[in-house]
Formats: C-alpha cells, structure tokens, sequence
C-alpha cells in the first residue's frame, strides 16, 4: 500500500488547520512566485514511529462559487485514484451542507478507505453535533479540533492502523531514476533521448504527460529504472486540480525512487516549484542530481556555468553537496553522463563505514573541535558508528546530547562529508547516551 494520505472536503472546513497540525508545521509549503495564488500542501507526518505523507486538496480551487463544487469533485476524483486512504473532513458547527453530500457520494462508490473527521468540536459541549454525519453513511465520524489538536491521537491511531506497516524496499531490485521537475522542462524528452524512441508524447504544450511511466533502460552499461512524472497537466484544460494532480504523482514518484534527477530550466534558473521539488526529495532521504537543461540556449562566456551553479548552491543550502550537471536533452549533451553520475549518487546512498574507519578519522576532528560548552557543560564525544539503516545516519555517543545544537551537528556533517564521499545524499546525525 502507499504511503499518501489525502486530506478532503468542501472549503472552509479547516483542512489546512488538520494537514500542519499533523504535519507539525506552522504553515504547508508556499510557492512564493508573484503571480502563483494557489498553496501547495503536501508534507511528512509520524505516528507511532509511522511515517507517512500528507496532502491537503486546500487552496486549489479558484473562480467563482458556480464552479466550485467543479472543482472541489475534480480534486477529490483525483484524491481518490491517487491516495491510500483519505481523511474527509467535515464542519461539525455548520453541519452537511449539499457540498458535503456530493463529495460523502463520491466517496462511498469509490470504496476508498476514508475516515470520516468532523472538525472544530474545540469544547465537550459540541460532540454531539457529530452524530448528524453519521447518516453521510462513511461510518464513525472522528470529533477533533485542528485548532486544539483534540481528538487527534485517536485519529492517527487508526489511520496508522489501516495504513499498516510500512512498505519493504524491495532488496535487490534495479535502481529506480525518477525524473522530476516542473513541466515543461524536458522530462519526457530526456527519457526518449536515452531510450532512443518516442515511447513518450512530447509537446510543446507545458505537461502533456499526465501519468508517470516507468521504463526500464539497458544500454551503456546501465540497467535501471526510469520513473518519468512528466508535467501531468492536460492539454485543453490547464486547470488548478490538473496542478494538484502532478503534486500528487509527483510525490509518489519521490517516494518510490532511489534517486530524484531534478531537471531545471536554464533560462528560467531554479524556481520556487523546484524548491519544493528538491526539499521533498531531501526529507524522503533521496539521492538528488540537479540537472541543468537547455544550456544550448544560454548564453554564456567562460564564467557562465560557474556562476549559474554559484547561485543553485546558495538556494538549496545548507545541503550544497548535491552533483549538478549542465545538459541539452535536444542536443543530446551529456546525456549518459547524467545517468552515470544519477547510479554514483545511489551508489553513495548505499555506502556504509567501518565503525574502525569512522572513529580514527572523526574523533581527533572532534577533540580538536569539540561541541561549544553550555551553562558551564562540556560535552565528551567518545565513539561514532554508522546506524544499519537504508540511507547514511550517524550516531555520536556523548554524556550531554541534548547540549549539542544544529550548527555543530552540521559541522559534524561537513567533516564526514570532507572525508567520505556522500555527495547527492541527505546525511542524519543523531546524538545519543552513551
């Protein structure tokens, strides 16, 4: 089963409030690009040492009220197809509106699994308004108040109940590329470029793909997967939901990949859209490659490509240990190159340490540099081991560990960086007890 949980229902229910009191952030994720109204909700939540992602269908909907409820049963169509069980939230206060009916009826021929959450029961008094929706006929409905957080442990007890346990990576299976970006980049292009025929339809009209394909390519050397999520936008309708529906299958691909090929736009640069592209791939703990396409159109002198990674660097910092390539998928420039260092990013995610190795190189770093004491408390570092987890997560044993603060966990970082190669892979350091 996936791991995506989609947050539905009318507006002005309160998804947003459930999605960042669930998510644990004060706001969801917001393209700040002028022009850009719309919200992009989608982030990670923990249970019970379960973890899954989360999107709200909040702030995609636009225009006036005769085409809401349009587009509020385009996105919950989309939620339905895409997610693995879905949260229909509901205004205990306000009561079913027709609106709640509609998308209560989709819901139901779907067969999807849904938990049903009346919110803003915010006191003891206002429980009872929730046995109006049983009769919405989805079962028990979950009283809580996303603004108190009331209610919402019993929720996310069931929620990762149905959910179950999280999906084995499968062992031993191929490598898995996915292709990424935002439309329009030449995702579909790079995958007929390498496999050397128009198995995918390519426009010029910004995301014609509208599923992700994977395709296995053998050739040069390599035997992988490509998960190409093109743009996913339809041709006649460039409409908000279509928008939502690449988030979607964009975020599924990330989740299901190895490595994220991240391709950028070089006349455009890096964008708010492929921030939030690139973050999401760094909280999966996915390998990134960063690759520049349309170079051919740039113009440039000797300084060009310097400077334009100069300032790729600045933006995705502090993780700034991430291969980026300057390619042309039309010219066919650099092509292969892209997937070779694509399989050394993976390669670098599998890459474990000898405790020996790990502890002769990191502890004379430590005692020269030792953590900055607090309120008179010196912290001792006696022993580092890489933790058997599937992507690199170091453990430093010390007798303070809550005395030990971000900066000098990132110089830590930085130092196993300088000695080891782990470049294009998110690094976790954890401080523990000795």
């Amino acid at each position: 089963m996936s791991n995506l949980v989609a947050i539905v229902g009318r507006p002005n229910v309160g998804k947003s409030t459930i999605f960042n009191r669930l998510t644990g952030s004060r706001q969801a994720i917001v393209d700040p690009t002028a022009g850009v109204t719309r919200d992009r909700h989608y982030g990670h939540a923990e249970w019970n040492g379960r973890r899954f992602s989360l999107v709200d269908t909040g702030g995609y909907v636009q225009g006036s009220d005769d085409i809401f409820e349009d587009e509020i049963r385009r996105q919950v169509k989309i939620a339905i197809e895409e997610a693995a069980i879905l949260l229909f939230v509901v205004d205990a206060v306000e009561g079913i509106t027709p609106l709640d009916e509609a998308v209560a009826d989709l819901i139901r021929r779907s067969k999807k699994p849904t938990l049903l959450v009346t919110n803003k029961v915010d006191t003891p008094e206002r429980i009872a308004l929730s046995a109006e929706f049983y009769s919405l006929g989805l079962g028990d409905p979950y009283s809580i108040s996303g603004i108190n957080g009331s209610g919402t442990g019993e929720l996310l007890d069931e929620l990762v109940a149905q959910l179950g346990p999280e999906p084995e990576e499968e062992e031993n299976t191929l490598p898995r590329l996915a292709i990424v970006g935002r439309p329009n980049v030449g995702k579909s292009s790079l995958v007929n470029a390498l496999i050397g025929e128009d198995r995918h339809i390519v426009t010029e009209i910004a995301g014609t793909t509208r599923d992700s394909i994977d395709t296995r390519f053998t050739g040069f050397g390599f035997d992988v997967r490509l998960i190409d999520t093109a743009g996913l936008r339809k041709k006649s309708k460039v409409h908000e939901d279509i928008e939502f529906y690449s988030v979607m299958r964009t975020l599924r691909a990330v989740e299901d990949c190895d490595v994220c090929l991240l391709l950028v736009d070089a006349t455009q640069g890096l964008e708010a859209q492929d921030m939030n592209i690139f973050h999401l791939a760094i909280k999966n703990n996915k390998g990134v490659v960063i690759l520049v396409n349309k170079w051919d159109l740039v113009e440039k002198d000797t300084k060009t490509a310097k400077a334009f990674e100069e300032t790729i660097r600045q933006k995705i910092a502090p993780f700034k240990d991430v291969p980026i390539l300057f390619i042309s998928v039309t010219g066919k420039q650099r092509i292969l190159k892209a997937l070779e260092v694509g399989m050394k990013v993976y390669e670098n995610r599998s890459r474990r340490i000898a405790t020996s190795k790990l502890n002769e190189v990191m502890l004379p770093i430590i005692e020269n540099q030792p953590p900055p004491s607090l309120k008179g408390k010196y912290v001792k570092i006696k022993y580092v081991m890489q933790l058997p987890t599937k992507t690199p997560m170091f453990a430093f044993f010390c007798n303070l560990p809550q005395y030990v603060k971000d900066p000098y966990k990132r110089f830590l970082e930085n130092k196993i960086r300088e000695e080891f190669d782990f470049n294009g892979v998110p690094i976790a350091i954890l401080m523990r007890k000795k």
